[in-house]
């Protein structure tokens, strides 16, 4: 439980619109670890609600929590020295969410980063 408040509650409490720092991957992963398992159980609670009614909650969750995830990734790319408009590569179909995996598994750089 003491996981979920430091990799999952902390960055959306503490850094919901937070695009300035670092993320290390340890955080950016488990993030993202539990964000998958928070969309799956809200999947399968939203099953009673009906076909429009789960559509609507999934959405506000989804809308809710797309400013903290990408603030995690624009960290994570300061952390590997990137400026954070390289998220913008999701743009690009396959390759950029392709070329954007292979620099979220990258170690992050030693020392101060020039996009703090």
């Amino acid at each position: 439980m003491n996981a979920v408040k430091t990799y999952f509650l902390d960055v959306i409490t503490k850094h919901y619109f937070d695009f300035n720092g670092r993320a290390d991957r340890k955080q950016f992963w488990l993030y993202q670890l539990f964000y998958f398992i928070a969309f799956v159980c809200v999947n399968l609670l939203v099953i009673p609600l009906g076909e429009k009614a789960g559509a609507v909650v999934k959405l506000l969750i989804t809308l809710a929590l797309f400013l903290p995830s990408l603030g995690i990734i624009v960290r994570r790319l300061h952390d590997i020295n990137l400026r954070g408009w390289w998220v913008l590569l999701n743009l690009v179909p396959f390759l950029g969410s392709l070329v954007l995996f292979v620099f979220w598994l990258l170690p992050g750089t030693e020392g101060k980063n020039r996009f703090n």
